[in-house]
């Protein structure tokens, strides 16, 4: 299947706002401040229902050079979520996840284009030069610590340890604390955390490369939770068809994608701690409060001319980026439980309203005694699920998981509480959970329903009160007239 990217965009962000505005679903808006302003805006577009959430791109910002743009809400649509995976950008929620589960399970990864120049080369900075304050990050919410100028930006940094040298790329965020220095934080268990932990051991710092404003793709493969030694470039690579073009760094022999429009170099100093946070996060809470974190010292600073910083402020669930990542993480869950050998899957919904981890619902047709359970118990831990679960809610296939109301009744009428939930204890949490114990608390419990008609009474169960397709259909249609008169319909 095409991407969008290698035809249309050129693979960098400005062809792609390109399209968004061709698709009609960008809104430019001038004079906006740095300082709370974008962060409300943004809060504001994604929370207003109906129109199409348009992506923000902000311009003439007081106190900055015209040209010196912040681009936000990029992928808060199904319809520009699917322009950035090459998909149909007609696509309701459902069709979309079958569509990207169908693509994501036969994507090959493809190495990266190393080339010699590229656009992120128009402006180099080194030493006294470096000043990340140059650039409007914002100050996102009321009561975050400071202006956060990564939230839509990557940290690639290299895994040397495992017989095999790979690059993660992932999506951690960073405050700015000085013109040449950065906060860094980085959920426990994720794979930069294990990587920073072996460096730790060896007594050594990190390099690290961070970009701020990129093509939206890399930043969408960046936060799928791909597997541990799966490098996110070259599989950013096979979902466009073709290889990431990369600069190699001067001081961290990291790839820098060259089309990226704002980048450093830099070392992760480990030994070195700044006060991080608080942030007000995807949960809709402060619950990651303030705590010392390394910091980043910038060794290179490199952007393109009118450089577009890009941004993810996050709201409380389902805006910010709750949809993107809840819709193609269901795909990675999906792929989990079939690796695991689980048949019968009809659909995956990792819920935007449960901020895309806190609930995950599927539906299977059932085949044999316990399968419901064993599909709810391997979806709580595989890829894509296995970092802040706390619901797991299995429902026949007839059930809609894409229509809550449908979920309730199953949940209601198909599951007794005394046997159909089970708790299992001490997987992997976050202090981003509000309900964490403590700031230090890196655990949280999670529930298994079933809320499938239970196995040995599928064919004595009550029938459901429901008039067959055919006949609702046509009486529908018969009266089609007097049902849109009277507003129905």
């Amino acid at each position: 299947m095409p991407g969008f990217n290698d035809k249309v965009s050129g693979g960098d962000l400005r062809g792609w706002i390109d399209q968004v505005n061709r698709l009609g679903e960008l809104v430019s808006i001038d004079g906006v401040d740095w300082n709370l302003e974008m962060g409300v805006l943004g809060e504001e577009f994604s929370l207003r229902s109906g129109g199409s959430k348009p992506t923000l791109l902000f311009d003439k910002i007081p106190g900055f050079p015209k040209g010196y743009r912040v681009n936000i809400n990029q992928l808060n649509t199904v319809s520009r979520i699917a322009l950035t995976l090459g998909l149909p950008v007609d696509l309701d929620e459902r069709r979309f996840v079958q569509n990207w589960s169908d693509f994501f399970r036969n994507i090959r990864s493809v190495p990266v284009n190393e080339v010699e120049n590229g656009p992120i080369l128009e402006n180099v900075y080194e030493g006294d030069q470096i000043d990340l304050l140059k650039f409007p990050a914002p100050h996102w919410h009321e009561h975050d610590g400071g202006r956060y100028i990564g939230t839509a930006g990557l940290t690639l940094m290299k895994d040397q340890n495992e017989g095999r040298e790979w690059i993660n790329c992932g999506v951690y965020r960073s405050m700015i604390l000085s013109k040449d220095t950065l906060s860094l934080y980085v959920i426990p268990g994720k794979n930069a955390s294990i990587i920073i932990s072996k460096y730790l051991k060896a007594g050594k710092n990190v390099p690290v490369v961070m970009t701020f404003g990129q093509d939206p793709l890399l930043f969408l493969v960046s936060i799928l939770d791909l597997p541990y030694g799966q490098p996110e470039l070259e599989f950013a690579g096979g979902v466009r068809g073709t290889g990431i073009e990369v600069l190699k760094g001067k001081y961290t022999n990291l790839p820098i994608p060259s089309k990226a429009e704002i980048a450093i170099e830099g070392e992760l100093i480990l030994t070195e701690k700044a006060p991080e946070g608080p942030f007000g996060e995807w949960t809709g809470y402060y619950a990651s409060g303030q705590r010392p974190e390394p910091i980043v010292k910038v060794k290179r600073l490199l952007h393109r001319n009118d450089p577009i910083l890009c941004g993810s402020p996050t709201f409380r669930p389902p805006t910010g980026t709750n949809l993107m990542q809840g819709l193609t993480r269901s795909a990675v869950v999906w792929e989990g439980l079939e690796k695991a050998g689980v048949p019968g899957v009809a659909s995956v919904r990792c819920h935007a309203m449960a901020g895309h981890r806190f609930l995950i619902i599927l539906s299977i047709t059932q085949l044999y005694p316990g399968h419901a359970r064993q599909a709810a118990l391997v979806a709580s831990q595989v890829p894509g699920a296995g970092l802040m679960s706390k619901y797991i809610i299995v429902v026949d296939e007839d059930i809609d998981i894409y229509n809550t109301d449908e979920v309730l009744w199953a949940l209601c009428t198909r599951s007794d509480p005394e046997v159909s939930i089970d708790i299992l204890r001490r997987c992997w949490g976050s202090p981003m959970d509000p309900m964490s114990a403590a700031q230090s608390a890196n655990f949280t419990s999670r529930a298994i329903i079933d809320a499938c008609i239970p196995f040995e009474r599928r064919d004595t169960f009550p029938k459901i009160v429901r008039t067959s397709s055919e006949t609702y259909r046509s009486i529908v249609e018969k009266y089609e007239r007097e049902l849109g008169r009277s507003g129905i319909s």
